[in-house]
């Protein structure tokens, strides 16, 4: 499924080939294509349930990787690959602001990736958090691992904390140097 060279056949203009529909079980809401156990995008088997229908990369809830790889579109944007991330974060005033600023090409100035505590301690600098800080708590107290972005639109910053191992949550904080 998914591999149209596998039988010596090529597609012909106009068709694609099938990859079945898929959703990151933690983050519903965004479709994926599924090809040889994992997303077309990278994410592991273990964290996708699949679904008995085909990936339309068309939609608008479809991932911009997985499009990228069937539709041979030009690689995502920051924008695009953390908006679809918060899509699937915890629900709230902050997410629905960010998700507007993103679609409006608000500036990614940080994505990084590492344990929550060092991460938080080095680049969310929790003093500086003025909405959503309740979260962060117990993310830092688990500290697992923790991808963390930075979205600076206007005079707002957003922090995006994408915890491996759970939701994404938006908080805000005050903007700094």
């Amino acid at each position: 499924m998914g591999d149209p060279e596998r039988d010596g056949w090529r597609l012909g203009p106009g068709r694609r080939p099938f990859f079945a529909l898929c959703e990151e079980t933690d983050v519903p809401g965004t479709g994926h294509g599924l090809s040889k156990g994992v997303s077309l995008c990278g994410i592991p088997g273990d964290r996708l349930t699949v679904y008995r229908g085909p990936f339309d990369p068309t939609r608008d809830t479809a991932c911009p990787g997985c499009r990228a790889q069937v539709l041979g579109d030009p690689e995502p944007t920051l924008q695009d690959l953390l908006r679809h991330r918060v899509r699937g974060a915890v629900p709230g005033p902050l997410r629905a602001e960010l998700l507007a600023a993103l679609k409006q090409g608000a500036q990614v100035g940080l994505w990084v990736s590492g344990r929550a505590a060092e991460l938080v301690r080095r680049h969310a600098r929790r003093e500086r958090i003025v909405e959503g800080g309740a979260l962060v708590e117990a993310v830092v107290g688990a500290d697992g691992p923790l991808g963390l972005a930075r979205v600076v639109h206007g005079t707002r910053e957003f922090l995006v904390f994408l915890p491996q191992d759970g939701r994404p949550f938006v908080a805000r904080a005050e903007p700094g140097p």
